[in-house]
């Protein structure tokens, strides 16, 4: 990333994102952090000084298109992280089909929709987009249809987008973290109704340390695919 570069962000309000977002701000890059709606882009933008926001629902992704045609969009974007993610988990026998359109939407539909709204600046730049995927995106277990679905699709999106843009110059990136000490990670707890002890899993840090490697990363190489597992 050359000086000054700028990043789009979602999930920027907790764990992984918040981990991101406060590194490159730190090191003076320009943000532009999706938040849900406007009390959330006023919070990011008082936590992060200079930072400009960009409101719309991923659960709606029908929608986004409308909501961004309204805002004024970065004309450079050097990099675009997709970290916002929701979980629900439930046997394939108990799950609704809201249950599975809210994941669908927020962890694979909407990051779809964000990278072609971005995909001009992106190539122009000769940018990077990155997912955060997860270990369920690389194998599913007993509740974790939905969720694991939702990411084994993203996964699917990054690998496609890796191809139709390599001669673009756009690199892509998919990281898959193991179980992280997260708000979400707090809330799996809760839904598998075990006490969380987040001194178990990966620092939210240590996950945005691997994502700014790849992120910063000389143009001669570029990182596909990155397991990051918990080492206690």
């Amino acid at each position: 990333m050359g000086p000054m570069a700028t990043h789009v962000i979602t999930g920027a309000g907790s764990g992984i994102g918040a981990a991101v977002a406060r590194r490159l701000h730190a090191r003076g890059d320009d943000l532009v952090l999706h938040a849900r709606d406007a009390g959330r882009a006023k919070e990011l933008a008082a936590g992060f000084p200079g930072a400009r926001t960009l409101v719309g629902d991923l659960a709606d992704p029908d929608r986004l298109s409308w909501a961004f045609s309204h805002q004024s969009l970065p004309d450079r974007v050097d990099s675009l992280l997709h970290i916002a993610g929701v979980v629900e988990l439930g046997q394939v026998g108990d799950l609704t089909p809201k249950s599975w359109h809210h994941q669908m939407n927020v962890n694979l539909i909407a990051p779809a929709e964000l990278t072609r709204h971005f995909l001009p600046q992106l190539r122009a730049a000769r940018g990077h987009v990155i997912f955060v995927n997860s270990g369920a995106g690389l194998s599913a277990g007993a509740g974790w249809s939905g969720y694991a679905a939702s990411k084994h699709g993203l996964k699917a999106l990054a690998d496609a987008l890796r191809q139709e843009e390599h001669a673009s110059g756009v690199r892509v990136t998919s990281v898959y973290p193991g179980r992280t000490a997260s708000p979400m990670q707090a809330k799996v707890h809760q839904q598998e109704g075990k006490e969380y002890d987040p001194e178990k899993w990966i620092d939210p840090e240590s996950v945005a340390t691997t994502i700014l490697m790849a992120l910063d990363l000389p143009r001669d190489a570029e990182v596909h695919d990155l397991s990051v597992r918990p080492g206690r």
